[in-house]
């Protein structure tokens, strides 16, 4: 999966203009494609991971750890089941592409990964497109609960040794908690209470040097999560990216937080 993030950024013309550590956002061709299962993998007891295949794999394209496909699944009604998830690893020489599901709740999307097993068929579309966060910061904070869990696992094993890695991650149930790979120098701290994600937060200092700190999870609270690195860590509002990959009391709802 790394080696084909790095030829898809090698072939982009405007990599080679940026300044460092400068962010890039890159447009795909959105494209539907259809799958089957090939392999179901139970992670911990509310995460399971469902790995695809098909030929149309050939030209997926993800740059980026927190880009997202769409499911599509056929619904009770006329209309199809649409969610948004991360692309957590992928082969386009085998044509297989694997995404996580948290099994949390009775949501259409985490019932049908429950009981997924080979043979079935789904179909995805995107990414739409990649906002792409330079590896060569010499700090990345990454702060989520359980939705986020399988981006931040993903950038992990994206970054290089030399850099430093912080994780703030709210997993309520401990059995969900994994072992995370990386080659940074990784500290993991995991958080029981939702509550409790901000304080951590406000009691972490963060590193010198240029960092990057990239937030996903709940809207309300991850929007205060970006008011507090702006506004009480200083941390410049340039260097935040905070997502909303689930709202309380909304439906399929995903949005990049901005100010």
């Amino acid at each position: 999966m790394i080696e084909d993030i790095i030829n898809y950024l090698r072939e982009q013309p405007m990599m080679s203009t940026l300044p460092a550590r400068q962010v890039q956002r890159v447009r795909h061709e959105i494209k539907r494609r259809d799958l089957q299962v090939v392999r179901v993998d139970a992670l911990s007891p509310h995460f399971r991971s469902v790995t695809f295949a098909g030929d149309s794999l050939s030209d997926f394209v993800s740059a980026s750890f927190d880009d997202h496909v769409k499911l599509f699944l056929d619904g009770d009604g006329a209309e199809s089941v649409r969610r948004d998830y991360t692309p957590r690893r992928f082969d386009t020489t085998a044509c297989e592409l694997t995404i996580e599901f948290a099994l949390h709740g009775d949501g259409p999307a985490a019932n049908w990964a429950a009981q997924a097993a080979p043979g079935q068929r789904a179909t995805i579309a995107g990414p739409r497109g990649s906002f792409v966060i330079p590896l060569d910061f010499d700090w990345h904070l990454l702060i989520g609960d359980e939705t986020a869990l399988p981006a931040i696992a993903r950038r992990l094993e994206e970054l290089p040794a030399g850099v430093r890695a912080i994780v703030l991650l709210h997993v309520s149930d401990e059995a969900d908690r994994r072992a995370l790979a990386s080659a940074a120098d990784l500290s993991v701290h995991w958080i029981a209470e939702s509550d409790d994600l901000v304080s951590a937060v406000r009691a972490l200092a963060l590193p010198g040097g240029d960092g990057y700190a990239w937030c996903a999870g709940e809207a309300s609270a991850m929007a205060t999560l970006r008011r507090v690195l702006v506004e009480e860590k200083g941390l410049d509002r340039h260097a935040i990216r905070a997502a909303a990959y689930w709202k309380r009391g909304a439906v399929a709802h995903h949005e990049n937080i901005e100010e």
